[in-house]
């Protein structure tokens, strides 16, 4: 995991998304305007024993751009992360920054892409160029037995790696098994406009989580 960290957190292939990523960092949001951003692609992080793996899209701009750690420093995270502690996978309900003291239990985190994309719309081709980090990252977890897909973009991402097909249509609580016996657990994403719309609420998200945990012990 290592190894993969520093390869993950130096690429540089794709050239919109260094732009992008590294643009951010230096305009930053004025609320943020006296921190130093990370501004490089994020890796995975958590409990490289785990049997639950959560994916999302890709870093925030402004959140794991900015803090590099995976869903810390935004509120998609602070939803992520209450819904984690609430289930007993994290010691602590908030995710601030890589030295607020925040560990996984029983889980890893991770993106399908890496680096902040504009419009938090990384292409077909941006996602696939990252694949061969997730397959090496998965294949680091050994004892997986649960993916967590927050949105339909992590979880074709998910069926992608896993071969999933045919793979059932994308919606709140869905499950699918792949061959390998890994159960895919898709959840709408806790991006601000899910949870502002209430398309996602707080009970909706604990409900997926502690699906997970059941599927885990199972």
């Amino acid at each position: 995991m290592k190894k993969l960290k520093i390869e993950i957190e130096s690429c540089r292939k794709c050239p919109r998304l260094v732009q992008w990523r590294e643009q951010v960092a230096v305009e930053k949001r004025a609320s943020f305007r006296d921190e130093q951003y990370w501004g490089k692609p994020v890796s995975g992080f958590g409990d490289p024993l785990a049997h639950l793996l959560v994916m999302g899209l890709a870093p925030a701009a402004h959140g794991a751009n900015r803090t590099g750690r995976m869903f810390t420093g935004d509120r998609s995270g602070d939803w992520l992360y209450r819904a984690m502690h609430r289930a007993d996978f994290a010691n602590q309900d908030t995710s601030i920054d890589r030295n607020d003291g925040l560990v996984l239990n029983d889980a890893w985190v991770t993106s399908a892409v890496r680096c902040a994309p504009p419009d938090n719309k990384p292409s077909p081709d941006e996602r696939d160029q990252c694949s061969a980090f997730l397959d090496r990252e998965i294949a680091l977890l050994p004892n997986l037995d649960v993916v967590v897909c927050l949105g339909s973009f992590a979880y074709i991402a998910a069926s992608a790696h896993f071969g999933l097909k045919p793979r059932p249509k994308f919606g709140h609580g869905i499950e699918a098994t792949t061959q390998s016996g890994i159960t895919l657990l898709c959840s709408y994403h806790p991006s601000q406009q899910n949870t502002f719309t209430r398309t996602l609420t707080e009970p909706m998200l604990d409900a997926i989580f502690w699906r997970a945990k059941v599927l885990v012990a199972s």
